[in-house]
Formats: structure tokens, sequence, C-alpha cells
């Protein structure tokens, strides 16, 4: 019995998880390959393997034929005489084969057969086991760290988890337990097939359904996961039972489930969002922690204009943004910021491009008040309104609707709305401002001095500016008695004196 051979092919099958019988047709067909090494690539080599006791027995088969065409399957009559007297033509003659006949080549053909098929068994069982597992979370040991890549050795094959699927705050060592996800299989892989993962969005998810029960009852649900690895994620969540809080699940007594899942992440922040069908609670959820005043939902452009207080505004954006592109992606809407203060002025200059309905020509007064009591003012209300809903109101037919839409759109073509003309200042304009203010200030000065009284003290330029055109009164000079002439101001006669 040989025993080397099946101590062998246990532990192939052991290490390899490589079906035993898979093991014996590969060992067959390598010895095959070892024969027709020897005798030619037409040989007909016969192999067959004892499992029991672990015997090789190979043959080669010759076919009797009058006329020789191919002498690695063919041999003459008078040949097989030689061998066994009364052959004739269509018989078969069979030699025994040892494998000390082969020489050393056609035993490391065989070698490199064997080798080869065990590889692709194994290829295709790590294959077979894995492709359903994509997206799964896994566990394993790091086994070797290669420039940022690192070898992980699973169950029963390795893993390859490239340093792009890394955090960034990563840092691996060997013998160091990591868990991943299975982001893909490729069976044409030259190392390992297996590719891990640590920045997808699922490795999240799946860490959350690992660590929270709730969720793997089918209680709560993760809807939606926004991630930028090593930074920040979003994830949403919705509970089936109204008695269950989603969020208090995911966050578990005193923050301690997502506390374990940030220490797994490397301290990424989490934010765990209630989900909503509703896209503008929705929305404003996601930009948690900023407070939202109002949404506005364009549902044709899967777009929502959303209106933060100004203090607000650079919390919802984020630090370079992350905050509204990860709410962006978690509900899968476009979002447009915009401050209360620029949201005032936005519409102050859109109902400044308003034109009335009453300066638009081509309309009854009766209809235009029609219209005005239901609510539209303007012409570019009228352009945008739909048939339907102007034919509900009273008064208003078919045709009626047809010409009015059709006289608003006409009418916005040759009036289009203008916004108001601003006002462009120049150098040279401030500087005419500035001479206009310094001769209106000389001249209350001077009027000012002109009805002073002598014991008046002279005004400054800068109260006069502050009182405006109206000079101070002086209190009334004391007459003199001898001409009845008012004395001049001290002040004024020095001033006479300079001149």
């Amino acid at each position: 019995m040989n025993y080397e051979i099946l101590d062998a092919l246990s532990q192939i099958t052991r290490e390899k998880s490589v079906e035993r019988q898979n093991l014996i047709e590969t060992l067959e067909a390598g010895l095959v390959s070892a024969g027709r090494k020897k005798f030619g690539p037409t040989a007909n080599i016969q192999v067959t393997f004892d499992n029991t006791s672990g015997a090789i027995l190979m043959h080669r088969a010759m076919d009797v034929v009058e006329t020789v065409e191919d002498p690695a399957t063919q041999m003459s009559v008078a040949e097989a005489r030689h061998i066994e007297p009364g052959l004739t033509a269509g018989s078969q003659v069979r030699f025994p084969l040892s494998l000390e006949e082969f020489g050393r080549n056609a035993i490391q053909a065989a070698k490199q057969v064997f080798i080869q098929r065990v590889r692709e068994a194994e290829r295709e069982r790590i294959f077979q086991e894995f492709a359903d597992k994509v997206g799964s979370l896994v566990r394993g040991v790091v086994q070797q760290v290669d420039r940022g890549n690192v070898i992980v050795k699973l169950e029963r094959c390795e893993g390859f988890l490239p340093a792009r699927e890394q955090i960034p705050r990563d840092h691996h060592r060997q013998g160091d337990y990591v868990r991943c996800i299975v982001l893909n299989v490729d069976k044409n892989a030259r190392g390992p097939q297996v590719i891990l993962s640590r920045t997808h969005p699922d490795f999240l998810r799946r860490l959350f359904e690992a660590e929270v029960p709730e969720i793997g009852d089918r209680i709560v649900e993760i809807k939606a996961v926004a991630r930028e690895a090593g930074g920040r994620s979003k994830i949403s969540v919705y509970s089936h039972d109204p008695r269950v809080d989603a969020v208090g699940s995911c966050v578990g007594l005193k923050g301690s489930r997502v506390q374990s899942i940030v220490r797994e992440l490397g301290g990424e922040r989490i934010d765990i969002v209630p989900w909503s069908s509703d896209p503008s609670i929705f929305v404003s959820r996601s930009l948690s922690p900023a407070k939202v005043m109002d949404v506005r939902v364009h549902e044709a452009e899967r777009r929502c204009q959303v209106v933060v207080a100004d203090d607000q505004l650079s919390l919802a954006i984020g630090k370079g943004g992350q905050n509204a592109r990860l709410a962006a992606k978690l509900t899968g809407w476009k979002i447009d910021l915009i401050s209360k203060s620029d949201d005032v002025k936005r519409q102050e200059a859109e109902r400044a491009l308003l034109i009335p309905l009453l300066e638009m020509e081509g309309l009854g007064p009766k209809l235009k008040e029609k219209l005005a009591a239901a609510g539209v003012e303007s012409v570019q209300e009228l352009a945008a309104s739909k048939m339907e809903d102007l034919m509900e109101i009273e008064g208003v037919g078919e045709k009626t609707a047809e010409k009015a839409l059709a006289a608003a759109r006409e009418w916005l073509e040759l009036h289009p709305p203008q916004a108001p003309a601003e006002v462009e200042f120049t150098p040279e304009m401030e500087k005419d401002d500035a001479l206009a203010a310094v001769a209106a200030l000389e001249t209350a000065v001077a009027s000012a001095q002109a009805h002073a009284a002598p014991s008046a003290e002279v005004v400054e330029i800068d109260e006069v500016a502050e009182a405006g055109d109206q000079a101070p009164v002086a209190p009334a000079a004391e007459a003199d008695a001898s001409d009845g002439e008012t004395a001049p101001a001290p002040d004024e006669d020095r001033r006479e004196e300079q001149a």
C-alpha cells in the first residue's frame, strides 16, 4: 500500500479544500501527460488510481494494423506477433508502464499539470464560495503588508485589501484582526482573487446590521447610506414598528452601539437621520446639525431649494461642502442652499420683475378682476398657468383660458421684463458728491456766522454737519446807546483785520 500518495492527497484536500475525487482525476491526467511526453502526443496512455491502496496502474495501448501510419498508437502485425503469436490486424496490445521509465522531464511535466489543475480547482472553489458573498462582512487576520496593500488570511483563502480601499487612519500590522466587506471576486486575478474594502458605504451598513439587533430582525431598516470614509457619514433609518425608535436603536444605551462602530472606523463621524417619504422633511433632517427654515421642492428637476438662517449657512454647507454633499447623496436630491437675507433679496428682485396684470393689453377688465381674485396678479403668473387651473375659475371657459394664455405669452415676448437699472458709482461721481457736500457745509457756516451775535462762538463744521442745514440761533446782541447800531463781534473784527 502506497501510504505516501494517500497522505499527500489527504493533506492537499485539507489545505486547499479541494475534493478528493478531483485530486485523483488531476493525478491521472498528470501521469497521462507524462506518458505522452515520452511516447508522443497521440499515445494512448491509460492510468488507473486505486483510492484504497494508493496503487497506480499505467498501460500503453496500441492498435495492430497492416500498415503503420502513427507509430505512437499503431504497430504492425509482425511486431505484434513477436509479443504474442496469433495476433491479427484489428487487435489491441497493452503494455504495462512504470514511473521509472518516464524520466525526469516527464515526471516534471506531470508535476506541473498536477499543480496547475489543483490551483484551478482551488480558484474555482473560491469563486463559487465567495461569488454569493459580495457585499457581506468578513473577518480575517493580517498576513502581510506590502506598500500599503494588505493580504488578509480568511477562513480557507486569502483576501486582498488594496490601499485605496482602506480608511486613511488605518494602520494594519501583521497578526491584527480586521473586518472588511467582500467588494469583488476576480476569477482571473494572478494573486488573491477576493478583493476586500473598508471604505465602501456597504461596510458601514453591515456594521450596523451586525451591531443593532433590530436591523437584523427587520424591525428597523437602513434606507440609505452616504459616506466619505475617514471623515463623515450619514445614514437614514426607518422603523416598521411605531413602538420602536429607529434612531435610538442605532445609537444604543448611552451611545454604546454607535460608539463601537465609530471606533471600528477610526473616529469617523456618523449622523443618523430619520427617514421620511416627504422630501422636504427628509432633506431638512439630512442637513443636521444645521436648522432649516424653509424647503422648496421642485419635483420635475428633483431639486430642493433650502433656506437657512444667515448664521446657519456655514454649518449647513460644512467643511469643504461635506455636509451638503453628503445630504445630497443620502436623499438623492440636488440641494441649493441659500441664506435668509439672500432669499429676501432674491424675492424682492423677482417681485420687481413681475409685470402687473393691469398693465397688460388685450384682456378685458372683468377678466382681469376674475384672475386677480383667483390669485393671478402678474403677466408671468398668467403665462405659467395651466389650462385646467384657469378653467376652474368661475366664468372662464376653455376658449377664454386659451386666449388669455396666448395673449400673456405674446405680451411677454414683446415686453420682456427688465430689472430696474442700478446706478454705477465711479470715482468721478464720488469726487463730485464730496465737493458738493463741502460746498453745502461752507454755505451753512457762512449763513450761521452772518446771523451770529458778538458773544456767539464760532460753530464747528462737524456740528453743522450733524445739525443739518439749520444754523444755531445766537442770542440777541446788546444795542449801543450812542448810535443804536449793533457792535461787531470781536472774532469778526479779527477776521476783517486779517483780511
